[in-house]
Parts: C-alpha cells; structure tokens; sequence
C-alpha cells in the first residue's frame, strides 16, 4: 500500500496527522539523491607536476590523487603540469586551467624562474596574479614554494626565497614550504639530471605533501559534502 493510500484510509484525524502524510508522500515521490561529486583539485605546476621523466601514472597528481581516496577523500587531482613552465606560463594560462571549475588548487610553480636566474620580482608578480585569479574565482588554494639554487648569489636566493611566505600571508592561503623536501640533491630519488624526481622520490613529495592537501580539504569533508 502507498503511503498517499495509507493517508487516505487514515481519514482526516487532525493537522498533524495531515502533515505527516503529506511529508510522507512527498518522501516517498522524491528521487534518490546522487552521490556527491569528487572534489576536484587543480594541480598547477610545471615538470614536477607535469610527471617529467614518468609514466602517466607515476606523475605526482596520479599518486597524490591514489594517496587522498586511501585516507578517505573522494577527490580528484587534475594534472595542469607544463614541463619547463615559468610563473608567467602559469599565470598565461590560468583562465584556461579555471575552465575544470577546481574548488581547490595546488600552486607548484617558480622553479623553472629560479633555475633560468630570472627576477624575483617577476615571479613574485606572476605568482600574484595567479593567487588572485583563484581568489576571484573562490578557489581554496595551497601554495607550495621553490627554493633558489645557490649560483645566482645569496642576494638573489634570499629575494627569491622569500616570494612565497609573503604571497601566503597577502593571500591568507597555506603554504607548503619546499616541494622537493627530502627529494633535492639525494641521487637515490632523482632522475640522472639530478633536478626530477623519480618514482620513490614522487613517493617521498606525496607522503610529505598529503597531509597539507587534506587540511586544505577538510573543510569540504571526507565525503566531499
């Protein structure tokens, strides 16, 4: 018997009863709720990013995305790596990236500048209008910095250096210090030109990285609600 018959059967015994029926029938008419969409995670960058040097499914979107849906988050990990990307590629192409409509961006960009010896007064600006855009466009957004190789002078590695901790304090946004933490200059997680990671060395960048990523999503839930 369906609940709008049970209702009639009932008869009229009061306001409250009426409600509960109409509630009832409306329940019983409603469609079955989808499950929610995966949260979806722009990951901006350049070869680190990119997977450089890897199969597909090594590249570190691929394994960070397989790391979150291990701990329970239902998200996917957009791949919007360019080897050989500067700041101002990245910040070039942003409007293009946004057209995935991400909740929530991974920003890997600066090493190509630092290792091409360009301003950092350049890439501090390119690196602005990128955390802007996603700010616009209601992003929530991890930073994650790049240190300045020593050959360019002290001067140069401290002004480069010090890009990221001041966009992460203009924009409010986390910042993830260095992406090769643990990685740079150890041979035994780099390719043979000593600047890429190989497989275990994406395996060290993503058991690092993991958990500023998830701090960036648990404000959306595990679930994605």
């Amino acid at each position: 018997m369906s609940s709008s018959e049970r209702c009639g059967r009932s008869g009229y015994g009061g306001p409250r009863i009426l409600v509960n029926c109409i509630l009832a029938t409306f329940l019983a008419a409603a469609p079955i709720a989808a499950d929610a969409a995966p949260l979806r995670i722009l990951a901006l960058g350049d070869s680190i990013t990119a997977g450089y040097g890897l199969l597909p499914d090594q590249a570190l979107p691929v394994r960070l995305e397989a790391r979150l849906k291990a701990d329970g988050f239902d998200a996917t990990v957009i791949n919007a790596g360019v080897s050989g990307d500067t700041t101002a590629g990245g910040a070039a192409r942003l409007d293009w990236v946004l057209a995935d409509h991400p909740q929530f961006a991974l920003v890997e960009l600066g090493a190509n500048d630092a290792l091409r010896g360009l301003d950092p007064g350049e890439a501090y600006r390119n690196l602005d209008r990128i955390l802007a855009g996603l700010a616009k466009a209601h992003v929530r957004t991890l930073l994650i910095g790049m240190r300045a190789p020593g050959n360019w002078g002290r001067d140069y590695q401290q002004s480069f250096d010090a890009i990221y901790p001041r966009l992460a304090d203009k924009y409010h946004v986390p910042l993830y210090a260095f992406i090769l933490d643990g990685v740079a200059l150890d041979p035994a997680l780099n390719q043979g030109d000593g600047l890429h990671p190989n497989v275990p060395g994406v395996a060290v960048i993503v058991a690092r990285l993991a958990p500023a990523v998830e701090s960036l999503l648990k404000g959306a839930g595990k679930d994605g609600s």
